[in-house]
C-alpha cells in the first residue's frame, strides 16, 4: 500500500506497508527529517533483511506483530487457540487509517470505536496516528494496531484483537513490540521490594530473552516502570536510549529480545494467566498502552518527553500542588479529636496546605488487624463523626484527606463475616493471608456495588474531603473469580470503580498508594492524581527512590514528605536540612508529629516549607536534569526552567568518598550563552556541617559566583566537601 514516516519531537517512526502482510517498522529513533518521497523506499528497501545461508528462502521480516507464520522463532506477538486449532496466525494488511492530527489516543477502556478512515494524500505519508488493519479469514481473527505520536516524541502503541469465527478463542498473550536499533548493546531496568523501590540494575544485553514478569496482581515494588536499551556507557546525559512502558496495574510483561538473526526488540503487554482471557464470537481483547520513547541525549531526554507527554494530558493536575501533611507516623491508629485538632494547628502554622487523616477512622479499626471493608465511621471513637475535625481543619484554610483502602477485607470484618463469596480465591480454599487481609472480588456486581456506595456515601456525607489516599496493601494471589483467574477482571473493576467515582466527585483528588509504591503505572495515573513513592521516609532512601521513579514521572506526581528524625522503617537518624531538602524535590509534605518539636526545629520547618511554594511553579514545571558524577558518593540533580531563566539543584552526600574532595559537580541543563549566579537560595536554613575552612565562595550567607552556562555544564564548580547524608541547595538565576 505505502510507507508511512510519523515525525514529532526529535523522533521518528517509519512503516513499510508494501507487502501483504503486517507492516514492517523501518525505523524508530531519531528525527530523519522531512525526507522526500524518494528516499523513504530507498530506506526502506536499503534496510530490509538479507536471505542468508541455511535459513529461509525469503527474508524473515519482523513486522508490528511478530508471526511463526513471517518466518520468527523469537516470543511470539500473538498466543492463543480454538480448541487447539487457529493457534498460528498470517494477518494480510485490509487498510491503513492515516492521520496528521494529534489527537490523544483513544482510552485504552470503555470498546471505544476505532477511528474513522483518514485522508490518504499519496504513497508517502507524514502522519502523527496510524492504524493498521489486517485479518486472517482462516484462523477466524482480525485485528488493529494503533500506533501516535505525539507532540512530546512519546510513541503509544496497542493492539485490538477481535474473534471473528465461529468457536470461543483462548488468547494466552499479545504483546506490541518495537524494533531497536544495533547499537543499542546495554539495558537497564528497575526492581525493588517494598520501602526500597526502584532500585536500578544494568547489564550487556545478551542474546536472547530479557523478561521482566510481574505476578503481583498490581504493578509491583520490583516493577520495572522503564525498561531502556541504550548504547554503551549511557548515562543521563549522554548516549542514544530507546525504552518502554507497559501501563497496566495487574500481572504484566515487558522484554528485550536479541536474536542471533540480527533482530533486537522491546515490548510489554499484560500477562495472562490460563483461561483468563476467553473470547466468544465477536469479542474483543484490547491490550494494554506500550509506551515507548526514544533520546539522543541520555536518560533526562527519556524523562523529558515523558514528563512533557504527561503534563500535557487533559487530567494533569492544573493548581498547584498543596503541600501535605499526613498523620500516619504521627499518631497511627491512637485517634483522638483533641490531638489531631492540635496537630492541625501545628501543621496550619509551618505553611501545610492539605491535612490527611490516616488508617483507624472506621468501625473496628483499633489495629490492622480488623475492620477492613466496614467503611462507616468508627463511633466509638468518633462519637460525632469526623466533621468536627474536618471543619477544624478546614477552619485554618486547608484541605482535608481521608485514608482508604477499597479493595481489600479484614476476615475480622462485618463484611466478611456477611459475605466471604465476595473475595478473590480459588475453589475450596483462601489465599494465604498478608498483613491479616484478603481481596475483595470487584468483578462480583454486587461486590463493586457495595464499595461505590459505600466510598460514594463517605464523601457525600462529608463537606469537605478534598482527597482520599486509595492504599492497596497486598498481592493478589491465587486470585480467582467464578473459578477461573481472576487479575484481569480485577484490574478493569478497579479502573470502573476509579472512573466512576471521580465522573461522581470530580474534585476529589487520588493517591495511588500501594504499601508505598507498588502501583506506580500509566494507566492508573489516568485516574490518580499522585502516587506514593515508598512507605520509606528515610531521605537517604528516598533519594535513590525518587531519582528513578522520576525517571517515568514529573516531580509533582510523586508524593514527597519530610519524615521524623528517626526513620520508621531503617532508624536512620538524619539532620532536618537533608530530609528537606530531599523532600523538596516533589509534591511535598510531612508525615510527621509536629507538635512534638521545639519552636525552633518548627521555624526551620516553616522556612523549608515557604521554600517549597516558592519554588514550586519551577520544581513542578521545569525540566528535570540529573547529573553523571564520578563519584558514587555525590548524588546531585536539578530541575530547570524552560527558558532557562532560572534553575534549582541539590547536592547530597551518600557516603564518605576515597578522595578528599570530591570532583567538581556540573550543573547542567542551562543555556551555554548566558551568565548566571549561583548560590544558597535565600530562604532556605544553613545547611549543617559544611567543611569550609577556609570559607570559600560559599561562606554563608556569600553573594555566590556568576559565571557562563557553558562553565557551568562542562566545568563545574568544586563544591564544600559535605559529610555524608548531608545536602546543599544551590538556586542558579540567569543575571
Amino acid at each position: 500500500m505505502t510507507i508511512v514516516h510519523l515525525r514529532r519531537a526529535r523522533t521518528s517512526l517509519v512503516l513499510d506497508a508494501r507487502g501483504p502482510g503486517l507492516p514492517r517498522v523501518v525505523h524508530w529513533g531519531a528525527d530523519l527529517g522531512p525526507l522526500p518521497d524518494g528516499d523513504l523506499p530507498a530506506l526502506a528497501d536499503a534496510t530490509m533483511p538479507p536471505v542468508v545461508p541455511s535459513s529461509f528462502d525469503a527474508p524473515t521480516v519482523l513486522s508490528l506483530l511478530p508471526e511463526a507464520s513471517a518466518g520468527w522463532s523469537g516470543r511470539p506477538g500473538l498466543a492463543g487457540h480454538r480448541d487447539g486449532r487457529d493457534w498460528s496466525t498470517a494477518f494480510r494488511l485490509t487498510g491503513l487509517d492515516v492521520h496528521d492530527d494529534l489527537a490523544a489516543p483513544p482510552e485504552l477502556l470503555g470498546g471505544d470505536p476505532l477511528p474513522a478512515p483518514g485522508v490518504n494524500r499519496g504513497p508517502f505519508l507524514t502522519a502523527g496516528r496510524v492504524v493498521v488493519r489486517a485479518a486472517d479469514p482462516d484462523a477466524g481473527l482480525s485485528l488493529s494496531v494503533e500506533i501516535t505520536l505525539d507532540a512530546a516524541g512519546v510513541l503509544t502503541l496497542r493492539h485490538r484483537l477481535r474473534n471473528d469465527g465461529d468457536g470461543r478463542y483462548e488468547l494466552r498473550e499479545l504483546t506490541p513490540v518495537l524494533p531497536v536499533s544495533a547499537v543499542a548493546t546495554e539495558l537497564l531496568d528497575l526492581t525493588g521490594r517494598w520501602c526500597r523501590e526502584r532500585a536500578p540494575q544494568r547489564h550487556p544485553w545478551p542474546m536472547g530473552a530479557w523478561v521482566r514478569e510481574g505476578r503481583h496482581g498490581r504493578t509491583g515494588h520490583d516493577a520495572t516502570l522503564l525498561l531502556v536499551a541504550g548504547t554503551a556507557g549511557f548515562g543521563f546525559r549522554h548516549g542514544e536510549v530507546w525504552a518502554v512502558h507497559t501501563a497496566w496495574s495487574g500481572d504484566h510483561v515487558t522484554a528485550a529480545e536479541r536474536r542471533p538473526t540480527g533482530e533486537s526488540t522491546l515490548g510489554g503487554g499484560e500477562l495472562l494467566a490460563p483461561g483468563e482471557v476467553v473470547l466468544e464470537p465477536g469479542e474483543e481483547y484490547v491490550t494494554p498502552l506500550l509506551y515507548a520513547a526514544h533520546s539522543a541525549d541520555g536518560l533526562d531526554g527519556l524523562s523529558e518527553a515523558l514528563h512533557t507527554h504527561l503534563r500535557a494530558r487533559p487530567s494533569h493536575p492544573r493548581t498547584p500542588r498543596p503541600v501535605t501533611l499526613n498523620v500516619w507516623e504521627a499518631v497511627y491508629f491512637d485517634h483522638d479529636l483533641d490531638r489531631l485538632r492540635a496537630l492541625a494547628d501545628a501543621a496550619a502554622e509551618v505553611g501545610v496546605e492539605r491535612f490527611v487523616l490516616d488508617d483507624g477512622w472506621f468501625r473496628g479499626r483499633r489495629h490492622d488487624q480488623a475492620g477492613l471493608g466496614d467503611w462507616w465511621v468508627d463511633g466509638d471513637v468518633w462519637p460525632d463523626g469526623l466533621q468536627p475535625l474536618i471543619d477544624h481543619v478546614r477552619g485554618h484554610g486547608m484541605q482535608f484527606g481521608l485514608w482508604v483502602e477499597p479493595e481489600m477485607v479484614n476476615p475480622d470484618s462485618d463484611l466478611f463475616r456477611a459475605h466471604p463469596d465476595w473475595v478473590l480465591q480459588t475453589p475450596g480454599r483462601l489465599p494465604p493471608p498478608w498483613r491479616h487481609q484478603q481481596v475483595l472480588d470487584l468483578a462480583h456486581p454486587d461486590a463493586y456495588a457495595y464499595l461505590l456506595e459505600r466510598l460514594d456515601a463517605v464523601l457525600s456525607e462529608h463537606d469537605g474531603i478534598a482527597y482520599l489516599k486509595w492504599d492497596h496493601n497486598r498481592d493478589l494471589t491465587e486470585a480467582g473469580h467464578a473459578g477461573r483467574p481472576g487479575v484481569h477482571g480485577q484490574t478493569l473493576a478497579v479502573y470502573r470503580l476509579l472512573d466512576e467515582l471521580r465522573a461522581r466527585h470530580p474534585d476529589v483528588e487520588i493517591e495511588s498508594c500501594s504499601s508505598g509504591g507498588a502501583r506506580v503505572d500509566l494507566e492508573i495515573l489516568r485516574r490518580t492524581d499522585r502516587v506514593w513513592a515508598s512507605d520509606c521516609n528515610d531521605a537517604l532512601e528516598r533519594l535513590s527512590i525518587q531519582r528513578w521513579t522520576g525517571l517515568l514521572l514529573p516531580p509533582e506526581l510523586i508524593g514527597t514528605h519530610i519524615g521524623p528524625e528517626r526513620s520508621h522503617t531503617t532508624h536512620r537518624v538524619h539532620d532536618l536540612g537533608f530530609r528537606a531538602v530531599t523532600a523538596l524535590f516533589g509534591h511535598h509534605g510531612i508525615e510527621w508529629d509536629i507538635t512534638a518539636i521545639d519552636a525552633t526545629e518548627r521555624a526551620e520547618l516553616a522556612a523549608w516549607v515557604a521554600l517549597h511554594k516558592r519554588l514550586r511553579p519551577l520544581l513542578h514545571g521545569g525540566r528535570v536534569v540529573r547529573v553523571d558524577h564520578p563519584d558514587p558518593a555525590v548524588q546531585a540533580h536539578g530541575v530547570v526552567a524552560h527558558d532557562s531563566s532560572h534553575a534549582v539543584y541539590a547536592v547530597s552526600r551518600v557516603a564518605t568518598s576515597a578522595a578528599q574532595v570530591p570532583g567538581a559537580v556540573r550543573l547542567p541543563g542551562l543555556d551555554p550563552a548566558r551568565r548566571y549566579r549561583v548560590r544558597p537560595p535565600d530562604g532556605a536554613p544553613e545547611p549543617a556541617l559544611l567543611e569550609l575552612s577556609p570559607p570559600g565562595w560559599l561562606a554563608w550567607p556569600g553573594d555566590g559566583v556568576t559565571v557562563s552556562g557553558s562553565v557551568l555544564g562542562s566545568v563545574g564548580l568544586q563544591l564544600p566537601a559535605l559529610h555524608p547524608e548531608q545536602a546543599l541547595l544551590l538556586e542558579v538565576v540567569a543575571a
